[in-house]
């Protein structure tokens, strides 16, 4: 006889009351918790031409825990983070989730980047029972219906999309192409742009593809050339945004350039290898600027660089660092006894609230995060303004 998952959660507990604390204290520690310690599981890029998404995102989540340890740990338990490199490949990812989940014991997992690798690892997740918190991904189709394991902080990319299509439409632009990553995370987010451009009677000229892994962008750009869009929309992320820019910008074409919040990771590195070409483009935001010290949450994390030694400093870091923060904040309402169930429900009791001005709202039908959405245009050098 099969028994649910809530169901051998009590038998198990049970068994190890009856026999015992240090019954308990081993069950606990396959659940990724002793008494001591939080094991955290995270698979992301670590190397490749995404990498900086990766290293950048786990140095933020790093730097918070880093913090919270140094402060004696959650309800007297110090944060462990074992991460994996994926290498930005989906089979990885599962691969690498396997092992936190079977071999690592992890109690939850975080800071996963992509949103084929999500795909690839939520199966995983959802059937050993492991809470996913704050992937890196702002799909649509991983927020349309509240999954009990998956919880975001980030704004969705719809709501990104929405920022720039509303903002273009207001401006009078009437017809926009759009670039797009050849990948699940480009496709799905291709069909949400056509959608919300349609809402605001904004034309769709052209849809073009680019690969991952492209060394030159010149066909497409010969596209947009031709079709003379009012602006042009990048659905990409990393490197392949460069490789797109540095022949956009060399055949003159006119239309602005836009992205969402993946699409520039180390901007002062792109600055330097675009040679000042990134001035103009306009990248949607989901957290604020990481030299804002007036916003509480950003002097937190400047502070915490300065103490700890954290040479990344970037948009991706501090979104990083946030997330660390929220997860923080669920565990410490989890109470002393750390389960899986008692985190879900302290993450679902947050409400509506703000973590150093920046605006988090959870509850059990709702594991959206936040809303928060800016539009903001790099400068030559690789500094953004509003």
């Amino acid at each position: 006889m099969k028994l649910s998952i809530s169901r051998r959660a009590v038998v198990a507990g049970g068994a190890a009351l009856a026999l015992g604390p240090g019954l308990l204290r081993s069950a606990r520690a396959d659940n990724g918790v002793t008494d001591t310690t939080i094991r955290i599981g995270q698979s992301a890029v670590f190397s490749g031409p995404a990498k900086d998404f990766g290293v950048d995102y786990r140095a933020g989540i790093k730097l918070y825990f880093d913090r919270v340890n140094k402060s004696g740990g959650v309800n007297g338990r110090k944060i462990e983070l074992i991460t994996y490199d994926d290498a930005y490949d989906p089979a990885k990812t599962a691969v690498n989730t396997a092992k936190l989940i079977d071999e690592d014991k992890v109690f939850a997992l975080t800071g996963y980047v992509a949103t084929g690798n999500l795909a690839a690892a939520m199966p995983l997740a959802e059937k050993a029972g492991v809470p996913m918190f704050a992937p890196l991904v702002g799909t649509t189709s991983f927020r349309t219906k509240t999954n009990r394991y998956l919880f975001h902080v980030r704004a969705g990319y719809d709501l990104e999309l929405r920022k720039i299509i509303s903002h273009l439409s207001t401006l009078g632009i009437q017809s926009i192409a759009v670039v797009y990553q050849d990948s699940a995370f480009g496709k799905s987010n291709l069909a949400t742009c056509e959608e919300l451009a349609a809402d605001y009677k904004v034309k769709v000229l052209k849809t073009l593809p680019l690969a991952i892994t492209a060394e030159d962008a010149k066909s497409v750009v010969a596209s947009l050339a031709e079709a003379k869009p009012g602006a042009v929309v990048m659905i990409m992320a990393g490197r392949m945004v460069e490789v797109f820019m540095r022949d956009y910008r060399a055949n003159a074409v006119a239309a602005p350039l836009y992205t969402l919040s993946v699409g520039i990771t180390d901007a002062a590195g792109s600055a330097k290898r675009l040679d000042g070409k990134l001035a103009g483009l306009v990248t949607a935001s989901i957290v604020p600027p990481p030299t804002a010290q007036r916003v509480p949450i950003v002097a937190d994390y400047q502070r915490d660089r300065a103490e700890f030694g954290e040479k990344i400093d970037s948009y991706t870091a501090l979104e990083g660092y946030i997330v660390a923060r929220v997860m923080v904040e669920g565990l410490r309402r989890a109470g002393k006894t750390l389960t899986r169930d008692s985190f879900i429900a302290g993450l679902e009791s947050i409400g509506s609230t703000r973590f150093g001005d920046f605006p988090v709202d959870y509850s059990a039908k709702n594991h959206n995060g936040s809303t928060f959405v800016d539009l903001e245009m790099y400068t030559r050098d690789g500094q953004l303004r509003r």
